[in-house]
C-alpha cells in the first residue's frame, strides 16, 4: 500500500514518516514543496535518511497514486491539501486545526467534513487513544451495558505537558488536551450532541490570555454528564500527564481507562522527584497501524470529520463560557456533520 506523508511543516511528520516506513507492507511517499532542502527536519531530507520516494510537487505526489495520505501541513494549508485528496479518492488522516483564534477551526472542519462526505472518502482526525484496542474493549463492553448499566457520569483527565511549539501553546489547555478526551466521549456515547458547556480557566504560568488549566462540564443530549480536567501538568504528574484518564460510571458499576498505565514506580536523583514508568506501544505507532488497516478493510478508524466538528464545537462553546463565566447553550446542528 502506498501511503504519502504530505508536508513537513510540523515536527511530527517525521515521526509519522519514520512509523510508516517501519511497517512491512507500506511504501512510503514524502512530498513538502515548501520546505527548504537544506533544513534536515523536513521532508526532503527525511525521504533520503528512509530511503522513501520523494515527490517534488503535489502534481507529482499525486500522480502516483498514493491508497492513503497523511496530512500534517501548515494552518491554512491543510484544507486545500485534504481537499485534492477528496477529490482524489484517497482516504485522509489530518491533525486537528489548531484553536488559537488565528483561523476559524469550526468553519475548516465542517469543510473538509462535507468534502469528504461528498467524495465518498473517509477523513480520520488525529486523536491515538481512540484508535487504540484497549479502548475499543472498554468502549464495546460500554456499549453492552451488561456490566454498568446504562452510562450517567464521565469524570476524565489528560494532564499533558505544555506542548512545544509557539502555535500549539497558543491554543491553550483546551486546545490541547480537550480534544482528545472530548473524542473519547464521544465515540462511547456514539456521536450524541452536547446541550450545554460550562467551563473554567486561569492562566497560571502561561502567556497573558492564554489558559494552563481548564476544567469542562458537558451535559448531553442522553442525560450524561461529563466532566474533564484538561489542564497542562509536570510531565511526572502521574497517569493522566502521559495520557487520558477515565471514569464511565453507570447505574450498576463503573469502569476506568488509563491510556498509559503506570507499570513501574522509581525516584530519580538527579531531579529528587518520583518518576514512574508507564512503558508501552506508542500510541501513534497503534493510530497509524489501525489507519492503514482500515484502508485495506475498507472501512474507517478513529474519529471521523463529523466527531471533530462536534468536538471544536464544545471547545468553542467552553472558551465562551469561561469568558462569560456562564453555561453555553448549544443547538442540534443539522447538515452532513450532524
Amino acid at each position: 500500500m502506498k501511503v504519502a506523508v504530505l508536508s513537513f511543516a510540523e515536527e511530527r511528520a517525521a515521526t509519522y514518516a519514520g512509523l510508516l516506513h517501519a511497517m512491512p507492507d507500506v511504501d512510503l511517499l514524502l512530498a513538502d514543496p515548501d520546505g527548504s532542502p537544506d533544513d534536515p527536519g523536513r521532508g526532503r531530507s527525511t525521504a533520503r535518511r528512509l530511503g522513501a520516494t520523494f515527490a517534488e510537487g503535489w502534481d507529482e505526489l499525486f500522480g502516483l497514486r498514493p491508497d492513503a495520505v497523511v496530512v500534517v501541513g501548515e494552518p491554512g494549508a491543510c484544507r486545500p491539501l485534504v481537499e485534492r485528496a477528496a477529490r482524489a479518492g484517497v482516504p485522509v488522516l489530518c491533525e486537528y486545526p489548531p484553536t488559537d483564534g488565528e483561523t476559524d477551526a469550526e468553519r475548516d472542519a465542517d469543510v473538509l467534513a462535507r468534502v469528504c462526505e461528498e467524495a465518498g472518502v473517509r477523513l480520520s482526525v488525529v486523536s491515538p487513544v481512540c484508535f487504540g484496542p484497549a479502548f475499543a474493549a472498554v468502549r464495546g463492553e460500554l456499549a453492552k451495558g451488561g456490566v454498568t448499566g446504562r452510562l450517567t457520569t464521565i469524570h476524565g483527565a489528560y494532564n499533558g505537558p505544555r506542548p512545544a511549539g509557539e502555535r500549539a501553546a497558543r491554543s491553550g489547555a483546551l486546545g490541547t488536551n480537550a480534544p482528545q478526551l472530548l473524542d473519547m466521549v464521544d465515540a462511547v456515547l456514539g456521536g450524541v450532541h452536547a446541550e450545554q458547556v460550562y467551563a473554567q480557566t486561569n492562566g497560571v504560568g502561561a502567556e497573558p490570555g492564554v489558559a494552563s488549566a481548564a476544567l469542562v462540564t458537558v451535559r448531553y443530549a442522553d442525560g450524561t454528564v461529563v466532566s474533564l480536567d484538561c489542564s497542562w501538568g509536570a510531565a511526572d504528574a502521574g497517569p493522566s500527564a502521559a495520557g487520558p484518564v477515565m471514569t464511565f460510571i453507570g447505574e450498576k458499576a463503573s469502569v476506568e481507562f488509563t491510556a498509559c498505565p503506570r507499570l513501574l514506580g522509581g525516584f530519580d536523583a538527579v531531579t529528587s522527584r518520583e518518576r514512574p514508568q508507564t512503558r508501552g506501544t506508542d500510541p501513534y505507532a497503534v493510530m497509524l497501524g489501525e489507519f492503514v488497516a482500515g484502508v485495506s478493510r475498507g472501512s474507517g478508524a478513529g474519529p471521523d470529520g463529523a466527531a471533530a466538528l462536534r468536538t471544536l464545537r464544545v471547545i468553542r462553546a467552553a472558551r465562551e463560557s469561561a469568558r462569560t463565566g456562564r453555561p453555553v447553550e448549544l443547538a442540534v446542528p443539522y447538515g452532513v456533520a450532524s
